[in-house]
């Protein structure tokens, strides 16, 4: 997928430059729910349908999302026409990616995806990403998700580095320890 990467990344900083000069949080809504909208089988189908004029796509995929910028701001609109036009709305996940890393880069801030065996919540998730945001050194956004196979414990994944202290990696451990 490097190849869609390296494709959606002028598009990504070319509206993170124009996000800049307004509400960058809603302009990361905005290619988030458009990136939502282009996955949906349906409006691949509209979109490569030659009985539908580029604008009525345009129309649609504005009028698919909930964001004010889509109403309220020409420069949506005229990025989402330019992707329509340049047939690159396959793109737009991947914009999504690299524009919200953009934004975290801008706040200092980044994305930690947190496994844990149980539900957290409260209290416990708070002492936790306070405890991560400490290790890391930057503030963390929390995205957490529940798989029971860990036994216990949580794997944390902050960029492209790893904390796994589950239980089962700690077995897996020892088991390699074990059998040297």
């Amino acid at each position: 997928m490097a190849e869609l990467a390296t494709i959606a990344r002028p598009y990504a900083e070319a509206l993170f430059r124009v996000a800049e000069t307004g509400d960058l949080a809603g302009w990361s809504t905005f290619v988030g729910e458009l990136a939502q909208v282009a996955r949906l089988p349906e409006v691949e189908s509209v979109a490569s349908s030659p009985k539908v004029s580029r604008q009525q796509v345009v129309d649609l995929l504005l009028a698919a999302v909930k964001s004010p910028l889509a109403q309220g701001q020409p420069q949506a609109k005229n990025f989402v026409g330019m992707l329509v036009e340049n047939h690159r709305l396959s793109l737009l996940p991947e914009i999504s990616v690299q524009f919200d890393e953009l934004k975290n880069a801008r706040e200092g801030a980044a994305d930690a995806h947190i496994v844990s065996a149980f539900p957290l919540e409260g209290e416990q998730l708070n002492d936790l990403v306070a405890s991560l945001e400490r290790k890391f050194e930057r503030k963390l956004k929390p995205i957490v998700s529940v798989d029971q196979s860990l036994i216990g414990g949580v794997r944390v994944t902050v960029g492209d580095e790893v904390l796994d202290t589950s239980v089962r990696a700690r077995l897996a451990s020892m088991q390699t320890a074990l059998t040297a």
